[in-house]
């Protein structure tokens, strides 16, 4: 008995508050506070940035290095702000004719023509920005299925001052079946693994949210929740200001779904080599969704801004070889009251927190020692017979001695 963890409990959705009270723990701090891209004037170091009109191009200025061992040049090296040096390097041609008259880097006028140099980082206001998505299904070596455009434009004004952000992916994506998954841990789950999860009978991996470059929720990608690392994510859902998105219904189905991913999760597995046809090697995600009554704001709508799936787990089996094991786990929703009709951006939150709930066994003990109570006087008997004893075995030696003195005395 010893040599194994104790048998781990039910757990059920009465239980959750009650556990987590006694294993959890706080895992996180509140993030600073996001700085922005540029700020208002230049420092020391800062690359000093120029702006192409004909393409509506913003760049840095350029100060070729020598690179290697062979000091060849490298023309992406941007030049600092306050940063005064002299630079060389070696370009080689091979038909220094036609460079003379083609290459950017023997021509003159390509370091001043055509662009400007700012006198301050760019400060302006950044308008909504305009996404290009394309989509590619691909099926192993029979190569590309399909592939499809997704757009996502705004509308710009012409003020001056203003600038566009532009943001172009590339998802490739499979088919891919249940039984292809790979093992998160045989049998119990291994710390960084996947964690999987089935959806209509379908096995998958879970996911959170992930964030673009510019902070917005992305469309396809979504971050891969590890086994027994706590992980927090957070970005910026995108509201576009039409009829549709104005009801609070609707937003609120959107919230959920960014949240929880293009497929609910059901089911998580027990354990890493769980199989989808085994009912016992999975446990039912207990969800439990926030209010959508508002308080005290007649034209709020209660929005799910924060998704905290919370994992209970333990150590079973031998001491020597121990097994993670899921007990249970909650998708447990937070809401915000959101005036929807002057917002265009919704921030969305997901915390991911491992408890780990294992009873450890008592410590082996060695073997049983006789631990003997008795009172104290309980061999006085014997002390007393034994005294008596020796002092007798005395008088009769002392007896003996001066019997042998008389005779020899009476002898002479």
């Amino acid at each position: 008995k010893p040599n194994y963890f104790q048998q781990p409990q039910d757990i059920k959705e009465s239980d959750f508050l009650k556990f987590l009270e006694k294993y959890g723990r706080h895992s996180f701090v509140v993030p600073s506070q996001v700085q922005p891209p540029f700020s208002a004037f230049y420092r020391a170091g800062d690359p000093i940035l120029i702006y192409f009109d004909s393409s509506s191009i913003l760049s840095t200025l350029r100060q070729p290095v020598k690179t290697g061992a062979s000091g060849l040049c490298v023309d992406g090296n941007p030049a600092g702000f306050l940063d005064s040096k002299s630079t060389s390097c070696t370009r080689i041609f091979a038909n220094l004719s036609k460079s003379c008259i083609t290459d950017p880097a023997l021509d003159a006028a390509s370091y001043y023509r055509d662009f400007t140099v700012l006198k301050v980082p760019v400060s302006d206001t950044i308008v909504q920005s305009m996404k290009v998505i394309y989509e590619i299904e691909f099926s192993g070596t029979h190569g590309i299925q399909s592939v499809s455009v997704w757009f996502k434009v705004s509308n710009i004004s012409g003020n001056p001052g203003s600038s566009l952000q532009q943001h172009f992916t590339l998802h490739f994506w499979t088919r891919t079946l249940s039984h292809t998954l790979p093992r998160s841990g045989n049998p119990g789950y291994i710390t960084g693994a996947p964690l999987l999860i089935a959806s209509s009978g379908a096995m998958q991996h879970m996911s959170i949210l992930q964030s673009e470059g510019d902070g917005t929720c992305s469309q396809f990608l979504r971050h891969t929740v590890q086994f027994g690392r706590n992980t927090r994510t957070g970005c910026k859902l995108s509201l576009s200001p039409t009829l549709e998105e104005s009801d609070c219904s609707y937003i609120q189905q959107k919230s959920y779904k960014a949240l929880q991913g293009m497929s609910g999760a059901e089911d998580l597995a027990v354990t890493g080599s769980a199989h989808s046809a085994q009912a016992e090697e999975w446990t039912t995600i207990l969800i439990q969704n926030c209010s959508v009554q508002a308080v005290n704001c007649t034209s709020c709508c209660m929005v799910p801004v924060t998704l905290e799936i919370q994992i209970l787990w333990t150590k079973v089996g031998l001491l020597s070889n121990p097994q993670a094991q899921i007990l249970a786990a909650r998708y447990f929703y937070q809401c915000h009251p959101l005036k929807f009709l002057s917002t265009s951006m919704v921030p969305l939150t997901t915390v991911v927190t491992f408890t780990d709930m294992t009873e450890w066994p008592e410590p082996p003990r060695g073997q049983p020692q006789m631990h003997w109570k008795l009172p104290f006087d309980i061999f006085f008997p014997f002390k007393m017979a034994l005294n008596l004893e020796q002092s007798y075995g005395g008088d009769l030696a002392a007896c003996f001695l001066l019997i042998l003195i008389i005779s020899g005395i009476l002898c002479f």
